[in-house]
């Protein structure tokens, strides 16, 4: 009976001893911190309203879930965010739908969309109301400021052509990056190149007043302003991270939509106000103005139609933009992001 008692009571103490080094175990497996894959994004400018999605992704750990370290880095030229990626030097780009196309038809930089973050146009004409011009027809005789591009080039004698008017008839300048600056010391009648999310409000802001029209109503086929790139290698060994990248992305978005002001506020604390400082009011609408714009009834946030690839492939062909038409397998790719 008492070697019955003491082999009992032996048993309990192994099941004990056993539990507590089970819990242990476990307790000492979850609290061990998860290695992350280290993500390196540049982005297209300055964190601005349209990048919030990334800050709250970011914020509320969507990246982490995913086991990724999202490093958001701003370009210190216009091209870093396609040309990093294109020499391996970052992983993920935020680009222009129309310039992918071109660098990979003309240069054949192995660089593709994986996602559109904005599904519609946001470039514009602008220029102050005092100068009634409210169509390219209005253009003419005027001098308008763009960056220098010939894809701005193109836009212009496209709009012009479409309106019945002659592109021969303005006046194009080179401001640079002084687009805003150029029309409101009255340098120049117009611009192509600002955006209605960013200075159509923050010329209002100042006391301007301003029209503006955006031209895929005038013979542009509508494009996507802003695309998720990644280089053909990572997109080849590495597509399971962008499909985690995207639908942590997602989730940001959705919590955009859910509640603006709390992004906003996310967005604020992450400017870069040495470089480029925020006004709430300016994001604000911003973000009242793009939410719309990256997600609607007929496009989800992140899809990508093959027709507007297409279209864009062939109006850049058409006004001399690229001598080769990329395919569709060329320019983007289908990544899972649900």
């Amino acid at each position: 009976m008492r070697k019955t008692r003491f082999i009992f009571t032996m048993i309990l103490i192994l099941l004990v001893f056993s539990a507590c080094t089970n819990q242990n175990t476990s307790s000492s497996t979850s609290s061990s911190p998860q290695k992350l894959q280290e993500v390196n994004v540049v982005l297209d400018w300055y964190p601005n309203a349209l990048h919030a999605f990334l800050y709250v992704a970011i914020d509320k750990g969507y990246f982490e879930q995913e086991g990724l370290k999202v490093n958001l880095q701003f370009p210190s030229n216009s091209n870093d965010a396609i040309s990093l990626v294109a020499a391996g030097k970052a992983d993920i780009g935020l680009y222009y739908q129309q310039d992918v196309i071109i660098t990979r038809a003309n240069q054949n930089v192995p660089v593709k969309s994986i996602g559109a973050v904005v599904q519609s146009p946001l470039n514009a004409i602008i220029s102050l109301t005092e100068k009634d011009i409210a169509s390219p027809k209005d253009l003419k005789g005027k001098t308008i400021g763009y960056s220098g591009t010939e894809l701005s080039e193109a836009l212009i004698r496209s709009v012009m052509k479409h309106d019945g008017s002659d592109s021969s008839d303005v006046k194009m300048v080179d401001v640079g990056f002084e687009l805003m600056s150029s029309m409101t010391t009255r340098n120049v009648d117009a611009t192509i190149g600002g955006l209605i999310n960013h200075e159509v409000p923050q010329l209002q802001e100042e006391g301007f007043n301003v029209n503006w029209f955006t031209l895929e109503k005038y013979g542009v086929p509508s494009y996507y302003e802003g695309v998720f790139v990644a280089n053909d290698t990572t997109i080849n060994s590495e597509s399971d991270m962008l499909t985690k990248f995207l639908h942590a992305s997602k989730k940001g978005f959705e919590d955009v939509k859910a509640n603006p002001e709390a992004a906003l506020q996310i967005l604020l604390d992450h400017q870069n106000a040495e470089n480029f400082p925020l006004s709430e009011n300016v994001e604000r609408q911003s973000l009242d103005i793009l939410l719309p714009l990256m997600e609607n009834d007929n496009a989800e946030f992140l899809s990508q139609g093959d027709s507007r690839w297409q279209e864009n492939i062939d109006w850049l062909a058409s006004e001399g933009l690229i001598e080769i038409k990329p395919t569709l397998d060329d320019v983007r790719v289908v990544i899972p992001y649900e």
